[in-house]
């Protein structure tokens, strides 16, 4: 099966180069590259539309490119304007300091949401924010009760800081791209709005999340004050993310892009790409989405006692696997090392690109440069390596 899917990829899809030692010299390499929605590559249409985008000084509001997308985004997300950035990161650190404009100000978020894990404490470091995680329950949602519990905790108090803004994340990465369901949102709001607390969506993986409830992303954004969208994971662009709310809090957020660095000039090449991205999602997504759930179930069928995962639980375009036996990491290294039998059997190397998520766990994603074939080599090369641990 491995030699006929590997035949049968457009060279588009291939990426090979030689191993040099031992006797895989000269070798030629397939990559199925399963570690972020980030590492795609601008396709010839998202090239050609960047070479010949209108371009102006988007420093001084006159790049005609993202005035485009920007006026795109506000309807798709039902928000009265939005503001291009260059990283969502920076889309997440503007939006909680347009929120929070008193120092010691409290956020609450998820305790492995990606604001508070992999944005380098920025609130912290930057807005003088204090945000205080909860524990993250499976579906990647909060607890509700101990959310208003914290929530009101300030109120009144001398003691503890005031919160001001509620963050989620959507779809929530470190659950495995799980999608937080309209009625926890619906809710989350309807607290925020009882005690005057604003909500933030870290909407990086909006695009995923819509797709997968089959709901326009205005559904969505309608129970938060102020949203964030990335265009270089799931939509493919190289660059690029923006921020949407209502129109002051937006004026506002341009006064912070300029403060932190994020003004650019002609960034109607990036827009271009991002308005490419934004055109094709339903159709790649949808795609993406799907080669997953394979890959899941592909997996599970499998029934290693090395590897485990809930096909029920792939919602998007991630896929977590549990590791018993040895650890995440070298299950890793064995993935991505070729073997020679390998090479024997299919006449080419293949060579899976992952990292470990956890101690106990691997994540893969799912991305628009990767195929209905893609998926089924990365399952063989799975399946060929677990044969090998339960023989060897």
């Amino acid at each position: 099966m491995l030699r006929r899917l590997a035949r049968a990829a457009t060279p588009q899809q291939r990426v090979f180069w030689a191993r040099r030692s031992g006797s895989l010299a000269e070798i030629p390499t397939y990559v199925v590259d399963l570690r972020s929605d980030t590492v795609t590559k601008p396709g010839p249409a998202m090239r050609r539309a960047m070479a010949e985008a209108v371009v102006g000084d988007d420093d001084y509001g006159e790049d005609p490119t993202v005035r485009d997308l920007q006026a795109t985004a506000a309807e798709l997300l039902g928000v009265e304007r939005t503001l291009f950035v260059p990283t969502n990161t920076m889309a997440n650190l503007i939006s909680v300091m347009c929120h929070c404009r008193r120092r010691g100000s409290q956020l609450l978020l998820g305790r492995e949401c990606h604001l508070h894990v992999y944005e380098q404490g920025g609130v912290a470091q930057i807005a003088g924010v204090h945000s205080h995680p909860l524990p993250d329950l499976p579906h990647g949602t909060l607890d509700l009760a101990e959310l208003e519990r914290l929530v009101t905790r300030g109120l009144g108090s001398p003691y503890h800081p005031v919160c001001e803004l509620i963050c989620l994340e959507n779809t929530h990465s470190s659950s495995g791209g799980r999608v937080l369901p309209m009625e926890y949102l619906r809710q989350v709001h309807l607290l925020a709005r009882r005690y005057g607390v604003r909500v933030h969506l870290d909407g990086a993986r909006l695009m995923n999340a819509a797709v997968a409830l089959g709901v326009p992303p205005a559904c969505i954004v309608e129970h938060c004050d102020s949203v964030s969208l990335c265009f270089s994971k799931g939509l493919g662009a190289p660059v690029g993310a923006l921020v949407g709310g209502p129109k002051d809090f937006i004026e506002e957020a341009w006064r912070l892009r300029k403060a932190l660095g994020g003004g650019m000039r002609q960034a109607g090449v990036l827009a271009a790409a991002a308005l490419v991205g934004l055109a094709d999602a339903e159709e790649m997504l949808q795609r993406d989405h799907q080669n997953a759930q394979r890959f899941a179930r592909g997996l599970q069928a499998l029934a290693s006692p090395v590897c485990s995962v809930d096909p029920t639980a792939v919602e998007t375009n991630m896929v977590m696997v549990r590791v018993d036996g040895l650890p995440p990491e070298e299950l890793c290294r064995r993935l991505q090392a070729v073997s020679a039998d390998e090479v024997a059997q299919t006449g080419r190397a293949v060579r899976l690109l992952l990292f470990p998520w956890t101690e106990h766990s691997v994540r893969a994603v799912w991305h628009r440069d990767i195929s209905a074939q893609d998926t089924e080599l990365a399952l063989g090369k799975w399946a060929f390596v677990l044969r090998s641990l339960r023989t060897g």
